[in-house]
């Protein structure tokens, strides 16, 4: 599957949350805490490709995703993915590690997921701050984006795995 998303940072994360419940967009899972941990080889073979293979784990809900090479795009984030729910995210480590994959980058999240027609519309608190994620067809995000009062100029996409790690970097605390 192909997805399609950005990311806009946002200022008061509970009025950018009614605004998206009066355009019509309906709750799909109330604010929740999500880990995620990346998996790469030893040497590191995914992220210099940026690829990801990422173990995300939610309350008793885990998915094993993994992320394609991000396509060529101005405005959206462009990549190839594929997903599975898992059953048991210990044993699903297990497995990754016995195929020569170690724990990575980890970092948490409180999420909160909104639908409006086949738009997913994610409310995001991160350790680099809070965001609105749109992912669909680029026509709807824009036209979602655009009824929020954001434009293309404030599309992100960057990942929280890249922002996060640009903050540590500069020397922030994790």
């Amino acid at each position: 599957m192909t997805e399609i998303e950005v990311k806009i940072r946002v200022d008061d994360i509970k009025a950018v949350r009614e605004k998206i419940l009066g355009l019509g967009a309906v709750v799909a899972r109330e604010r929740h805490l999500e880990e995620n941990v990346l998996f790469d080889f030893d040497p590191p073979a995914l992220r210099p490709a940026r690829r990801a293979l990422r173990l995300r784990i939610a309350g008793r809900r885990a998915t094993l995703t993994f992320k394609g090479e991000p396509q060529k795009s101005r405005s959206f984030k462009v990549r190839e993915e594929f997903e599975t729910q898992v059953r048991d995210p210990k044993e699903t480590r297990r497995i990754l590690k016995a195929l020569g994959l170690k724990e990575g980058f980890a970092y948490r999240k409180h999420r909160t997921v909104l639908r409006k027609s086949r738009l997913t519309i994610c409310l995001d608190e991160t350790a680099a701050g809070d965001f609105l994620e749109l992912e669909g067809e680029r026509h709807e995000i824009t036209r979602f984006a655009r009824a929020l009062g954001f434009g293309r100029a404030d599309f992100i996409t960057r990942s929280y795995v890249e922002m996060l790690g640009e903050r540590a970097g500069s020397g922030a605390a994790g």
